[in-house]
C-alpha cells in the first residue's frame, strides 16, 4: 500500500511539472507573436470653397545657398573660414594639396620643350626638302612625307600647350574661392580629408532677403499664384508678423509625394532673422466654390449597418499611426471624387485603399508617399 502511494505520489509530481512545462512553452510561443503592423495609404484632406486663410510651416532660408566645391578632387591642406564668418567675393575659402598637380605641370612644361624642338626639327627638314624639290633635287614624294611630318609636329605641338593649359588651370582648380559676399553656414569637410570633384566643402549664403520654403497639399496648390501677399511669422521674433510674397510655385511634388514646394521672399528682414529658422506663412486661398466641401476618393468610403463611414489615421510619429473610424454624411459623386458633408474635418488623414483589412484602433504603418504635405499645416 505504501509502495502504491508512493509511485501514485510520483506520477502526479510528474504530471504536474509536464504541465508547467507546457504552460511556459505555450507563453514563449505566444510572446514570439509579433505584433502585425499593416502598411496603409493614405491622404489628408481639406475643405475647398469660399475664402479662408491657412497656415503652413516651414523654415527660413538665404534667398541665395550655393554649396561650394573644388572642380578637381584631392586632399583638402587648408581651410580658411568658419561657420559664422562673412567673406566677400574672391576670398580664398579652402585650397587642397597640389603637389600633384604641379608635378603634372612639369612634366607637361618638358614634354612641350620637346614638341616644340620636334616642330622645330620638322620645319627645318620641310623647308630642305622643299628647296631641293623646286631645284628638282628631290621627288614629290618626299616633299609630301615632310610636309607630314612637319604637320604631324605642329599638331602635337598645339597638343601639349593645351595639355600645359588644362594642367595649370588643375593648380589653380586646387584653390576654392567665394563667387559672391555672403556668410558660411555650414562648414562640411575638414582638413585631411579626401574629396572628389564637385563634393560640397562649404556652404555659403547671400543675399538680404531671406525666403520660407513651405509645402502645400496637391489640392490646395492650383490656388496658389506668384506675386499672391503673405503674413510670415518666425518663432525667434514673437509678436511680429512680417510682410512676404509668393516667388516660386513648384510644378511637381516633393519627392513623389502629394506636397508642392513654394517659396515665399521676405520683403523687409529684420536684423535678428537668420536661415534655418522655424516659420509660418499664412496665405489667403479662395476658389471658384462659394460653399465649402471635403472631396474624397469613393474607395476611401465603406458602408455597414451603421452607416457610411471612412478610416482617419492619427499619427503617432512621423512613421506610425492608430486607425480611428469617423462616421460621415455624403453628397454628390464629382470628377475628383466623392462629396463629404459632414463627418471629416480640415486636415484629418483618410485611409484610402484596404479599408476591408483594418479596424478602429489599429496600428498602421504610413508609407513615405502618404504622410501628407510633410509639414504641419493648420488653420486659423
Amino acid at each position: 500500500m505504501y509502495k502504491y502511494k508512493s509511485t501514485m505520489m510520483k506520477y502526479g509530481w510528474i504530471i504536474l511539472l509536464s504541465g508547467l512545462l507546457s504552460l511556459a512553452n505555450c507563453g514563449s510561443k505566444e510572446k514570439k507573436v509579433k505584433e502585425i503592423i499593416r502598411p496603409v495609404r493614405a491622404i489628408t484632406v481639406y475643405a475647398t470653397g469660399g475664402e479662408r486663410m491657412r497656415t503652413f510651416s516651414g523654415t527660413t532660408k538665404a534667398g541665395q545657398e550655393a554649396k561650394l566645391s573644388f572642380k578637381v578632387p584631392g586632399t583638402i591642406s587648408r581651410i580658411h573660414v568658419k561657420v559664422g564668418d562673412t567673406v566677400n567675393a574672391n576670398d580664398l575659402i579652402a585650397q587642397l594639396d597640389a603637389k600633384d598637380y604641379r608635378l603634372v605641370v612639369q612634366q607637361t612644361e618638358a614634354a612641350l620643350d620637346r614638341a616644340k624642338a620636334n616642330e622645330l626639327s620638322a620645319r627645318s627638314s620641310y623647308d630642305r626638302v622643299r628647296g631641293m624639290y623646286e631645284n628638282q633635287n628631290a621627288s614629290k614624294s618626299d616633299l609630301e612625307t615632310a610636309r607630314a611630318a612637319y604637320e604631324s609636329a605642329r599638331a602635337s605641338l598645339r597638343s601639349t600647350g593645351k595639355q600645359l593649359e588644362l594642367a595649370r588651370l588643375k593648380v589653380g582648380y586646387a584653390r576654392l574661392y567665394a563667387p559672391v559676399k555672403g556668410s558660411i553656414a555650414s562648414v562640411l569637410k575638414e582638413v585631411n580629408e579626401n574629396v572628389a570633384a564637385g563634393m560640397p566643402v562649404v556652404l555659403l549664403t547671400s543675399g538680404k532677403k531671406l525666403e520660407v520654403e513651405v509645402s502645400i497639399p496637391e489640392i490646395l496648390i492650383s490656388l496658389v499664384k506668384e506675386g499672391q501677399k503673405a503674413d510670415v511669422k518666425v518663432d525667434a521674433l514673437p509678436g511680429k508678423t512680417l510682410s512676404g510674397i509668393i516667388i516660386e510655385v513648384g510644378v511637381s511634388p516633393i519627392g513623389g509625394g502629394a506636397a508642392y514646394p513654394v517659396t515665399v521672399r521676405i520683403e523687409e528682414t529684420p536684423p535678428e532673422l537668420r536661415s534655418g529658422m522655424s516659420a509660418e506663412v499664412s496665405v489667403r486661398l479662395a476658389s471658384s466654390g462659394k460653399e465649402e466641401r471635403i472631396v474624397v476618393p469613393s474607395v476611401a468610403v465603406g458602408e455597414d449597418r451603421s452607416g457610411r463611414f471612412v478610416f482617419t489615421v492619427k499619427p503617432l510619429d512621423d512613421t506610425f499611426g492608430t486607425i480611428a473610424r469617423k462616421d460621415v454624411e455624403t453628397g454628390d459623386i464629382t470628377s475628383e471624387g466623392l462629396e463629404i458633408l459632414s463627418g471629416l474635418s480640415d486636415g484629418d488623414m483618410v485611409v484610402t485603399a484596404g479599408i476591408s483589412r483594418i479596424k478602429p484602433g489599429q496600428k498602421v504603418k504610413l508609407p513615405a508617399k502618404a504622410k501628407g504635405p510633410g509639414k504641419k499645416e493648420k488653420q486659423e
